[in-house]
Parts: C-alpha cells; sequence; structure tokens
C-alpha cells in the first residue's frame, strides 16, 4: 500500500509541474519585462510561447519514446530535466537564454504530461480507472488554478526568479517517490520511433507561426519577413501534413481525424484554447498596467475565475453525460463570452466587485462546463486501443491555441506608452478572446448527443502512447 500510494502521488505531482509552468508565469510577466528592460514585450512573449510550441510538437512522440524505452525510467528523466531547465530559468541572464530554457522545460513537460498518467493507470483496477483519471486531473486542475496566486505570493515576497527555483524541491520530491513507488513498464508492442523530424518540422512551424503574428504590426503586415515566416509556416505545416499520411509513426494520426467528433471536438478546444490562454496573460496585463495593481494583487484578482471552474467541471462531466456535450459546451461557451464582455467593459477606474469579479466568475464558469466538456467529446468515438494517442493529439491541439492564443494578444496589445492607450488595447485584446469563444460555441453546435458504441473488436497493432 506505501508503495502504491507512493506512485500515485509522483504520478499525480509529476502532472501538477507540467501544469504549473502553463499558469504561473503569466502573472510574473510584468516583473520579468522589468528584469529586461532592453527587450520588447514581443521578444518576452517568447517565454510563455516556447514552453506551449514544444508541448505541443513533442506530446505524441514523447509517449511513444517512455512506451518503447520504459515509462518510469523516462518519466524520471523528465523531471531531472524539468529541474535542471527550471533552475537555469531562474539564473538566466538574457532574455534569450530565459526563451530557451523555458523550451527545455516544455521538452521536459511534454513527457510528463502523458507518461504521468500512463503510470497513474495502472495503480487502478480497470473498474476503478475513472478514480485514477480524476485524481490525476484533480491535480492538473489544482496546478493550474493555484498558478497566478502562488505566482503574485512568490513575487511580491521574492522575485520572478523564485517561481521556477519552487520546481526544485516538489521536483525532488517527486523523484524519491517515483524512484521507490512506481513500477517500469514498456509496451513490447512498440516498434520503431515515432516522427521525430515531424515533431520539429511542428517546432518550426509553430515557431514561424507565433513569429509572424508577434512581430507584423512591427515589420509591417505586408513586409518581406512578415510574409516569409507566414509562408514559411504554411510550408513546414503542409511538410508536417505529408509526413502524419506517410509516416507509420506520425505526430497526428489521420485515420483519427476521419472521426468527426474527434476532428470537430478538437477544434473547438483549439479555439476555446485560444479564448482562454490570451484572456488569462490579458487579465494580468490589464490589472497591472490600466488599474495599477501590484503582482500580488492581479494574482489575487484573477483567482475567483479558477475555483469556480473547479467547482463546475465535476458536476458538469455527470450532466454531460446525461444531456449530451453540446448541451454543455454551447452555454458554456455563452456564459464565457458574456464574462469576457463584461472584463472589456472595464474602464480605467477600479471596480472589483461591480466589474471584474462578476466577469471572473462568468469566465470561470463558463471554463468549468466547456473546456472539459471539448476534450470528452473528442473521445466519444475513439475505439479503447487508441484512447492513449487520441488524448495526447487532443492536448496537442490545446496547445495549438495556447500559442496562437498568447501570439495574437501580443500583438494587440503592443507596448502601449499611456492609460488611454493600454485601456484601448485591452479592449481589443478582449474582442479577440470573445469572438474566439464564440467560434468554439458554433463549433459545439455541430456535435451530435454521444450514443453508446458497441465494443469493437481489438486489432493488434502498435500503440504510440498508452495512458
Amino acid at each position: 500500500m506505501q508503495r502504491r500510494t507512493l506512485a500515485i502521488a509522483a504520478a499525480s505531482a509529476g502532472g501538477f509541474l507540467a501544469f504549473l509552468d502553463t499558469t504561473i508565469v503569466n502573472v510574473s510577466f510584468p516583473s520579468i519585462a522589468a528584469s529586461f528592460p532592453d527587450a520588447q514585450r514581443a521578444d518576452l512573449s517568447w517565454v510563455l510561447d516556447a514552453y506551449f510550441i514544444v508541448i505541443a510538437a513533442l506530446l505524441v512522440p514523447a509517449g511513444a519514446i517512455a512506451d518503447k524505452f520504459g515509462r518510469k525510467r523516462v518519466f524520471l528523466g523528465a523531471i531531472v530535466g524539468f529541474i535542471v531547465a527550471s533552475v537555469i530559468c531562474a539564473l538566466a541572464p538574457t532574455w534569450e537564454l530565459l526563451v530557451a530554457a523555458r523550451a527545455l522545460q516544455g521538452a521536459a513537460a511534454a513527457v510528463l504530461t502523458p507518461v504521468s498518467m500512463a503510470l497513474m493507470l495502472p495503480e487502478f483496477s480497470a473498474e476503478r480507472r475513472a478514480t485514477g483519471v480524476g485524481i490525476w486531473g484533480a491535480a492538473a486542475a489544482l496546478a493550474a488554478a493555484s498558478g497566478p496566486p502562488l505566482g503574485g505570493v512568490i513575487v511580491h515576497v521574492a522575485d520572478w526568479r523564485w517561481i521556477f527555483l519552487v520546481n526544485v524541491p516538489i521536483g525532488l520530491i517527486v523523484l524519491i517517490a517515483g524512484s521507490k513507488g512506481l513500477r517500469e513498464s514498456v509496451d513490447e508492442t512498440v516498434t520503431g520511433l515515432p516522427d521525430l523530424a515531424g515533431s520539429a518540422f511542428t517546432i518550426a512551424g509553430l515557431g514561424l507561426l507565433a513569429l509572424a503574428i508577434v512581430e507584423g504590426g512591427t515589420w509591417g503586415w505586408s513586409s518581406p519577413a512578415t510574409i516569409a515566416a507566414f509562408s514559411g509556416a504554411v510550408v513546414l505545416c503542409a511538410l508536417v501534413a505529408w509526413r502524419c499520411i506517410t509516416h507509420p509513426r506520425p505526430v497526428i494520426d489521420p485515420s483519427l481525424l476521419k472521426i468527426r467528433s474527434f476532428r470537430d471536438a478538437n477544434l473547438g478546444s483549439m479555439l476555446f484554447a485560444m479564448a482562454f490562454f490570451s484572456t488569462l496573460l490579458g487579465n494580468i496585463l490589464f490589472l497591472t498596467s490600466v488599474w495599477q495593481y501590484t503582482v500580488l494583487a492581479a494574482g489575487l484578482a484573477v483567482l475567483p475565475g479558477p475555483i469556480a471552474s473547479t467547482i463546475v467541471a465535476g458536476p458538469a462531466g455527470r450532466l454531460a453525460d446525461r444531456f449530451g456535450h453540446r448541451a454543455l459546451i454551447v452555454p458554456g461557451c455563452l456564459v464565457y463570452l458574456a464574462g469576457v464582455l463584461i472584463l472589456r467593459s472595464a474602464g480605467v477606474e477600479p471596480d472589483y466587485a461591480g466589474v471584474w469579479l462578476p466577469g471572473q466568475l462568468l469566465t470561470g464558469i463558463g471554463i468549468g462546463l466547456a473546456f472539459p466538456t471539448l476534450g470528452a467529446a473528442a473521445l466519444t468515438h475513439i475505439p479503447e486501443a487508441k484512447f492513449g494517442i487520441a488524448s495526447a493529439v487532443s492536448a496537442a491541439f490545446r496547445q495549438f491555441g495556447a500559442v496562437i492564443g498568447t501570439a495574437v494578444l501580443i500583438a494587440m496589445i503592443g507596448n502601449p506608452l499611456t492609460l488611454a492607450a493600454a485601456n484601448d488595447a485591452a479592449d481589443r485584446a478582449y474582442l479577440f478572446g470573445a469572438a474566439s469563444v464564440l467560434a468554439a460555441g458554433l463549433v459545439g453546435l455541430t456535435l451530435r448527443r454521444a450514443r453508446p458504441v458497441e465494443p469493437q473488436p481489438v486489432v493488434a497493432e502498435p500503440v504510440a502512447v498508452r495512458e
């Protein structure tokens, strides 16, 4: 029992680490900018996007490599890599080194996300695996929710560099617990390696797309540099698509995209992620730039949203099972839209109780209703043998949305020099979030109510990722 407890704790904490660094850095963004005055806000956007891009590109191959070489071994190696990258982030003397270290963090997090789940599930019997998924999901949700307030407290009492150093003791504890508690497992059916070249092309393509979006306003949208970046992104994405068709272990299995519910729900997830991540960073920048909140006050100000999401997500899953995914996704998107429009109505004079709190609660409720339900809808008609790979691809689509949403936000905000200009930039950013979530709701309308699917015979085949 003690070994099992250590295994569950280690796997959950591994997921916690990966998800904590998706949100804790947002609240420290103004403090990081102050430490590197020679860097533009567009330059520093890569502190966020480098993490998202690498995770998105490596999720699927990371899980496959762990299946082949040993999940425990690869998981513990990723923990060590995450600790080392976090220390480099904390000590980085330049913003360029900080971005590079964040990319290394992203590579480690791409392993931790699927492999921690794969190590968790064998600790539960088949009929209790939903409990294991729930424990892992609760740890991930706690990490995402605690990121902004924890980051605010750390920056307030110390320095932004400590938001990375906090990963060190957590990582060491996970390393010790995992070494003692986790059991090694290897998927003997896996042959060959995943498409690592395709993953590299994905990183380059997403990087060029983000670069074009972020720098387009500065370079000029019709300038040769912007056109070249967009063109390069298109070419690389086309190359990735070609490799997905021709490679035996592709980044995205094209057969999954033939399943309408999977295709549509992942498109909705990507659009919702664009709204979520752009609003998340936009909230912090608005509070610190327009309302002149401290980083600590800003981190605490956004806390009601994640709390509302956590409360709503559990009952929403049960309601979706009863009434269908569309019945939760569409209202959730509309509630989120209402919340964003309320936040957009905020003026230069602070009004927390009258504007900010209602907006945060509504966006939080909308996230709890729609975001996890979109993920569940994507897996509705997926054969059980492909659950692992399908889950990894779905997570990658959410990261695609994070990359695009963050890049568009930075491009829209720019570097306003006056309070009025900052408020106008925030209006544009919130309008983008509203348009993205409205598009996600329209996609949600296309999802049909799930019907029970008869079990299908499973043909033995190589499995890329098993969670």
